[in-house]
């Protein structure tokens, strides 16, 4: 069977590496991929937001299965597009994609609903915008309503910072249409984990637990970033824990989107704050979460076909899906200046070498083949994730593979999953 992976950073590396493996041995091909996909399958010239085009691929090359990665082309309709052909579609309808494109239309289910998240309000006008935050008082967070690329939310720590962020997205067209309005929240304290859910319409499977490192820098000090780490399990997402956000989270907004006549078939991704036990909802997203799929498809254990076809037919179930003992880690490396400005094309080294630590996969992000060399070519550049017998022996070794590449101005975070490495030390 051909599958087709639409996308080209680590989260679609790590779809198409774990697709590649499945025991039916599908052919596997990923556009535009990067220099990690190349290496599992063909890479195709399609934008992922070349929906046209990849519409037409699929007519004249007929996939038995398109798994879209990116939010962007999910938000864009590009699943109804293929469905309409008679594709067989892993990813959300335009309609249900919405819960990621828009964080004003994710508030309204949520309160809708009665999903546990904080209280906001809506802002297409600075100066009201600003007066709200007077208000309201710091710290507090400032989202562009649309998709920015993970890059549109500041979690400001005082009324100043708060203002520059509503003027740099509704005066400064920092996030261009995303930001034509901000979506301004009260700060949720706790700590944060993710939860990843794959949907068929009615049935939810919720899949390991994971918890992310948004900011750049060490101590979570810096911009937000799309991801600069994440390990799995997450201690702190007890079976209590998973219990209210199956019934509270998922139950709540999908019988809400159904009351508004929309089927969400799929995954659905819950970033949460945790606090004293009860998961309040940060944001959802309609797609994998990138690092965190790295860490959870890394834990998988056996096919991920048979789910996606469980979900695609509607009979999605628990025996579906089994997961390792072992814990994973992935490590972000990132081009010097991330998430800011940034060189690309610089000549990456010693892949082979980490990609030869045991139990560790270095899944391509922001990379690209010139020649027979691999190089840079984004903002996020690898995710180097490794399983271990416990936390400390994964970390140890992404490290370790980490530390064995090399590209000039390489960045990474050196305490990833350090909550955890804490409350393990108590």
């Amino acid at each position: 069977m051909k599958i087709l992976v639409v996308g080209s950073g680590g989260r679609e590396h790590a779809l198409a590496w774990k697709l590649a493996n499945d025991s039916t041995k599908p052919e596997i091909f990923c556009t535009p991929g990067n220099a990690g996909t190349a290496a599992l399958g063909t890479n195709l010239s399609h934008g992922a937001t070349d929906l046209d085009g990849i519409k037409q691929w699929c007519i004249e090359n007929q996939p038995g299965l398109v798994v879209i990665g990116p939010e962007a082309p999910l938000c864009m309709g590009m699943a109804d597009q293929l469905e309409a052909e008679g594709f067989r579609v892993f990813g959300p309808n335009r309609a249900a994609a919405e819960l990621e494109g828009s964080k004003q239309f994710a508030k309204e289910i949520m309160k809708a609903a009665g999903v546990p998240t904080s209280a906001y309000e809506t802002f297409t006008d600075p100066g009201a915008a600003c007066e709200y935050v007077r208000q309201r008082g710091a710290p507090i967070v400032i989202k562009a309503d649309g998709l920015a690329a993970g890059k549109g939310v500041t979690v400001a720590e005082t009324t100043e910072q708060a203002e520059a962020a509503i003027r740099d997205a509704l005066e400064g067209n920092a996030f261009g249409d995303a930001g034509n309005r901000v979506v301004i929240e009260d700060f949720l304290e706790g700590e944060e984990a993710s939860i990843l859910a794959l949907i068929d319409g009615e049935n939810v499977v919720l899949l390991a637990s994971s918890q992310d490192y948004k900011r750049a820098y060490e101590h979570d000090e810096g911009p937000n970033t799309g991801g600069m780490g994440a390990y799995s399990p997450a201690s702190i997402v007890t079976e209590s824990v998973l219990e209210k956000v199956k019934t509270e989270v998922y139950g709540r907004t999908l019988a809400e989107l159904k009351k508004r006549g929309i089927t969400y078939k799929g995954v659905l991704y819950a970033g949460l704050m945790i606090k004293d036990g009860q998961p309040s909802v940060v944001e959802f997203n309609c797609r994998f979460g990138d690092p965190e799929t790295q860490c959870v498809l890394t834990r998988w254990d056996g096919d991920m076909l048979p789910a996606i076809n469980g979900v695609i037919d509607g009979n999605l179930s628990e025996e579906m899906i089994q997961w390792k003992d072992e814990h994973s880690v992935c490590v972000v490396m990132t081009a010097g200046g991330y998430p800011g400005s940034y060189a690309k094309g610089n000549t990456i080294e010693n892949l082979d070498q980490a990609n030869a630590v045991d139990n560790t996969v270095v899944f391509h992000a922001g990379t690209a083949l010139d020649g027979g060399t691999t190089v840079t070519a984004g903002g996020r550049v690898l995710g180097i994730t490794s399983l271990g017998t416990d936390l400390p022996d994964a970390l140890s070794k992404a490290y370790i593979a980490v530390e064995t590449i090399s590209y000039k101005d390489a960045f990474y975070r050196n305490d990833i999953a350090h909550r955890e490495m804490k409350r393990l030390a108590e």
